[in-house]
Protein backbone atom coordinates (compact mmCIF):
# COMPACT_ATOMS: atom_id res chain seq x y z
CA UNK A 1 0.00 0.00 0.00
CA UNK A 2 2.85 2.18 0.67
CA UNK A 3 5.09 1.81 -1.89
CA UNK A 4 4.35 4.94 -3.42
CA UNK A 5 6.75 6.91 -0.99
CA UNK A 6 9.21 5.25 -3.50
CA UNK A 7 8.10 6.81 -6.32
CA UNK A 8 9.97 9.76 -7.52
CA UNK A 9 7.35 12.26 -6.96
CA UNK A 10 7.32 11.11 -3.43
CA UNK A 11 11.19 10.75 -3.01
CA UNK A 12 11.33 14.74 -4.05
CA UNK A 13 8.71 15.28 -1.80
CA UNK A 14 10.83 13.76 1.55
CA UNK A 15 13.97 15.56 0.28
CA UNK A 16 11.98 18.99 0.68
CA UNK A 17 10.67 18.02 4.06
CA UNK A 18 14.19 16.77 5.18
CA UNK A 19 15.78 19.88 4.58
CA UNK A 20 12.87 22.07 5.55
CA UNK A 21 13.54 20.77 8.88
CA UNK A 22 17.12 22.14 9.88
CA UNK A 23 16.50 24.90 8.12
CA UNK A 24 13.86 26.04 10.72
CA UNK A 25 15.55 24.39 13.16
CA UNK A 26 18.38 26.87 12.85
CA UNK A 27 16.07 30.17 11.92
CA UNK A 28 14.33 29.23 15.25
CA UNK A 29 17.75 28.77 16.86
CA UNK A 30 19.05 31.94 15.32
CA UNK A 31 16.07 33.91 16.36
CA UNK A 32 16.29 32.54 20.36
CA UNK A 33 19.71 33.82 19.93
CA UNK A 34 18.84 37.06 18.96
CA UNK A 35 16.52 37.42 21.49
CA UNK A 36 19.36 36.76 24.13
CA UNK A 37 21.50 39.40 23.10
CA UNK A 38 18.61 42.02 22.71
CA UNK A 39 17.56 41.51 25.69
CA UNK A 40 20.87 41.26 28.03
CA UNK A 41 21.53 44.54 25.85
CA UNK A 42 18.11 46.20 27.06
CA UNK A 43 18.69 44.73 30.66
CA UNK A 44 22.77 46.87 30.49
CA UNK A 45 21.00 49.69 28.92
CA UNK A 46 18.25 50.26 31.54
CA UNK A 47 20.69 49.46 33.92
CA UNK A 48 23.15 52.24 32.98
CA UNK A 49 20.29 54.84 32.27
CA UNK A 50 19.23 54.17 35.76
CA UNK A 51 22.45 53.90 37.35
CA UNK A 52 23.85 57.27 39.88
CA UNK A 53 26.40 59.57 37.80
CA UNK A 54 30.02 59.05 38.10
CA UNK A 55 33.30 60.88 36.80
CA UNK A 56 33.93 59.95 33.63
CA UNK A 57 37.45 59.72 33.70
CA UNK A 58 36.49 56.81 35.30
CA UNK A 59 34.97 55.05 32.68
CA UNK A 60 37.02 56.59 29.63
CA UNK A 61 41.22 57.88 29.57
CA UNK A 62 42.28 60.38 27.05
CA UNK A 63 42.53 58.43 23.63
CA UNK A 64 40.70 55.43 24.76
CA UNK A 65 37.61 54.15 24.24
CA UNK A 66 34.19 53.30 25.92
CA UNK A 67 33.46 49.14 27.10
CA UNK A 68 30.10 47.88 25.28
CA UNK A 69 29.24 47.80 28.88
CA UNK A 70 29.26 51.05 29.68
CA UNK A 71 27.48 52.68 26.82
CA UNK A 72 24.68 54.97 27.86
CA UNK A 73 26.28 55.34 31.36
CA UNK A 74 25.50 58.35 33.42
CA UNK A 75 28.46 60.22 34.11
CA UNK A 76 29.57 64.09 35.18
CA UNK A 77 32.58 66.41 34.18
CA UNK A 78 33.12 69.88 35.07
CA UNK A 79 35.25 72.60 33.33
CA UNK A 80 34.57 74.82 30.59
CA UNK A 81 33.08 74.79 26.97
CA UNK A 82 35.53 75.77 24.23
CA UNK A 83 33.82 77.61 22.19
CA UNK A 84 36.38 78.29 19.48
CA UNK A 85 36.59 74.37 18.80
CA UNK A 86 32.51 73.89 18.43
CA UNK A 87 31.34 71.68 15.43
CA UNK A 88 28.24 70.89 14.19
CA UNK A 89 27.32 67.24 13.69
CA UNK A 90 25.37 66.93 10.26
CA UNK A 91 22.80 64.82 8.76
CA UNK A 92 21.02 63.86 12.20
CA UNK A 93 17.02 63.50 12.62
CA UNK A 94 15.22 64.08 15.40
CA UNK A 95 11.22 64.10 15.60
CA UNK A 96 11.27 63.61 11.72
CA UNK A 97 12.80 66.59 11.29
CA UNK A 98 16.56 67.22 9.38
CA UNK A 99 19.12 68.82 11.73
CA UNK A 100 22.44 68.90 13.55
CA UNK A 101 23.96 67.92 16.88
CA UNK A 102 25.75 70.48 18.46
CA UNK A 103 29.36 69.13 19.86
CA UNK A 104 31.39 71.25 21.82
CA UNK A 105 34.38 70.39 23.98
CA UNK A 106 34.60 70.74 27.56
CA UNK A 107 38.29 72.00 28.33
CA UNK A 108 38.34 69.96 32.03
CA UNK A 109 41.35 72.57 33.14
CA UNK A 110 43.46 69.34 33.88
CA UNK A 111 44.96 69.45 30.12
CA UNK A 112 42.10 67.02 28.92
CA UNK A 113 38.67 67.85 27.19
CA UNK A 114 35.77 65.51 26.39
CA UNK A 115 33.60 66.11 23.70
CA UNK A 116 29.65 67.02 24.63
CA UNK A 117 26.71 66.79 22.35
CA UNK A 118 24.59 69.71 23.73
CA UNK A 119 21.73 68.74 21.59
CA UNK A 120 20.03 68.86 18.26
CA UNK A 121 18.93 71.84 16.60
CA UNK A 122 17.07 72.34 13.33
CA UNK A 123 18.77 72.79 9.75
CA UNK A 124 18.33 76.04 8.07
CA UNK A 125 16.15 77.20 5.20
CA UNK A 126 18.73 75.49 2.86
CA UNK A 127 21.37 73.93 2.70
CA UNK A 128 23.34 76.64 2.97
CA UNK A 129 22.00 78.08 5.42
CA UNK A 130 24.02 78.01 9.24
CA UNK A 131 21.43 76.87 12.29
CA UNK A 132 20.64 78.95 14.88
CA UNK A 133 22.49 77.66 17.62
CA UNK A 134 22.17 78.83 21.10
CA UNK A 135 25.35 79.56 22.52
CA UNK A 136 27.16 77.24 25.21
CA UNK A 137 27.52 78.89 29.22
CA UNK A 138 30.49 80.75 30.00
CA UNK A 139 32.51 80.12 33.10
CA UNK A 140 32.65 76.72 34.80
CA UNK A 141 30.33 74.14 34.46
CA UNK A 142 29.11 70.95 35.88
CA UNK A 143 27.32 68.62 32.62
CA UNK A 144 25.68 65.62 33.72
CA UNK A 145 25.27 63.27 30.45
CA UNK A 146 25.23 59.66 29.11
CA UNK A 147 28.73 58.18 27.80
CA UNK A 148 28.39 57.14 24.09
CA UNK A 149 31.57 55.24 22.36
CA UNK A 150 33.22 56.91 19.45
CA UNK A 151 31.23 56.90 16.11
CA UNK A 152 32.63 54.90 13.15
CA UNK A 153 31.07 54.38 9.77
CA UNK A 154 30.86 50.97 11.30
CA UNK A 155 28.62 51.26 13.89
CA UNK A 156 26.91 54.72 12.89
CA UNK A 157 25.95 53.45 9.42
CA UNK A 158 27.49 57.07 8.03
CA UNK A 159 29.96 57.22 5.16
CA UNK A 160 32.38 59.81 6.09
CA UNK A 161 33.41 62.12 3.41
CA UNK A 162 35.64 65.31 2.82
CA UNK A 163 34.73 68.31 1.66
CA UNK A 164 32.21 69.62 4.29
CA UNK A 165 31.91 73.22 5.33
CA UNK A 166 34.37 74.20 8.11
CA UNK A 167 33.21 73.67 11.49
CA UNK A 168 30.95 70.64 10.14
CA UNK A 169 31.48 66.64 10.46
CA UNK A 170 29.92 64.13 9.70
CA UNK A 171 30.62 61.79 12.63
CA UNK A 172 31.37 62.08 16.00
CA UNK A 173 34.56 60.44 16.32
CA UNK A 174 36.96 61.46 19.32
CA UNK A 175 40.16 60.64 17.31
CA UNK A 176 39.42 62.37 14.09
CA UNK A 177 38.14 65.32 16.47
CA UNK A 178 41.27 65.44 18.57
CA UNK A 179 43.65 66.02 15.98
CA UNK A 180 42.43 69.86 15.51
CA UNK A 181 42.58 70.73 19.34
CA UNK A 182 45.05 71.62 21.35
CA UNK A 183 44.76 68.98 24.86
CA UNK A 184 43.72 65.42 24.08
CA UNK A 185 40.26 63.85 24.55
CA UNK A 186 38.75 61.46 26.32
CA UNK A 187 37.37 58.35 24.64
CA UNK A 188 33.52 58.43 23.36
CA UNK A 189 31.53 61.61 24.30
CA UNK A 190 28.78 62.81 26.59
CA UNK A 191 25.07 63.06 25.21
CA UNK A 192 24.15 66.18 27.53
CA UNK A 193 21.15 65.57 30.20
CA UNK A 194 21.46 68.46 32.18
CA UNK A 195 24.29 71.11 33.65
CA UNK A 196 24.76 73.51 36.66
CA UNK A 197 24.54 75.41 36.17
CA UNK A 198 21.61 75.91 33.93
CA UNK A 199 22.10 77.33 30.79
CA UNK A 200 19.76 80.25 29.50
CA UNK A 201 19.37 78.79 26.06
CA UNK A 202 20.16 75.34 24.93
CA UNK A 203 19.42 73.00 22.04
CA UNK A 204 17.02 70.44 21.91
CA UNK A 205 18.25 67.78 24.42
CA UNK A 206 18.66 64.41 22.55
CA UNK A 207 15.89 61.54 23.85
CA UNK A 208 17.02 58.34 25.53
CA UNK A 209 17.46 55.59 23.53
CA UNK A 210 14.74 53.45 23.04
CA UNK A 211 15.17 50.33 25.24
CA UNK A 212 12.18 48.56 23.40
CA UNK A 213 11.02 45.13 24.02
CA UNK A 214 14.39 43.51 24.84
CA UNK A 215 13.92 41.27 21.32
CA UNK A 216 10.28 40.21 22.27
CA UNK A 217 10.11 40.42 18.18
CA UNK A 218 13.06 37.84 18.14
CA UNK A 219 10.93 35.79 20.44
CA UNK A 220 7.81 34.99 18.73
CA UNK A 221 9.69 34.81 15.42
CA UNK A 222 11.76 31.97 16.85
CA UNK A 223 8.46 30.31 17.74
CA UNK A 224 7.14 30.53 15.12
CA UNK A 225 9.55 29.28 13.11
CA UNK A 226 9.61 26.07 15.45
CA UNK A 227 6.16 26.25 14.75
CA UNK A 228 6.56 26.00 11.31
CA UNK A 229 8.41 22.56 12.21
CA UNK A 230 4.89 20.85 13.63
CA UNK A 231 3.34 22.33 10.28
CA UNK A 232 5.68 20.71 7.89
CA UNK A 233 5.76 17.26 9.64
CA UNK A 234 2.03 17.50 10.07
CA UNK A 235 1.21 18.43 6.23
CA UNK A 236 3.61 15.14 4.82
CA UNK A 237 1.83 13.29 6.62
CA UNK A 238 -1.19 14.38 5.97
CA UNK A 239 -0.46 13.82 2.63
CA UNK A 240 0.71 10.23 2.86
CA UNK A 241 -2.63 9.65 5.08
CA UNK A 242 -4.49 11.05 1.72
CA UNK A 243 -2.66 9.32 -0.87
CA UNK A 244 -3.04 5.98 1.02
CA UNK A 245 -6.59 6.34 1.45
CA UNK A 246 -7.42 7.27 -2.04
CA UNK A 247 -5.40 3.86 -3.45
CA UNK A 248 -7.42 2.01 -0.96
CA UNK A 249 -10.61 4.07 -1.89
CA UNK A 250 -9.58 3.18 -5.95
CA UNK A 251 -8.63 -0.63 -4.96
CA UNK A 252 -12.22 -1.26 -3.13
CA UNK A 253 -13.37 0.12 -6.81
CA UNK A 254 -11.68 -2.03 -8.50
CA UNK A 255 -13.20 -5.12 -6.71
CA UNK A 256 -16.64 -3.61 -6.93
CA UNK A 257 -16.71 -3.46 -10.87
CA UNK A 258 -15.45 -6.55 -11.49
CA UNK A 259 -18.27 -9.44 -12.76
CA UNK A 260 -19.16 -12.21 -10.13
CA UNK A 261 -18.26 -15.67 -10.53
CA UNK A 262 -20.87 -17.77 -12.23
Amino acid sequence: MYRFLLTRRWMALHVVVLLVIPAFVFLGRWQFGRFDERSTSSHQTTANLEAAPVPVESLTTPGGGVRTQDKYRSVTATGTFDTAHQLLVRRRTQQSALGFYVLTPLNTGDGKGVLVNRGWVKAGATADTLPEVPAPSTGEVTVTGRIRPSETEESSGIQNRAGLPPGQVLLINTEAIGQGLPYPLLGGYVELTSQSPEAAAAPAPVPEPDVGAGGGLNLAYGVQWWLFIGIAIGGWVLLIRREAADLRAAEAGKKDTQPADV
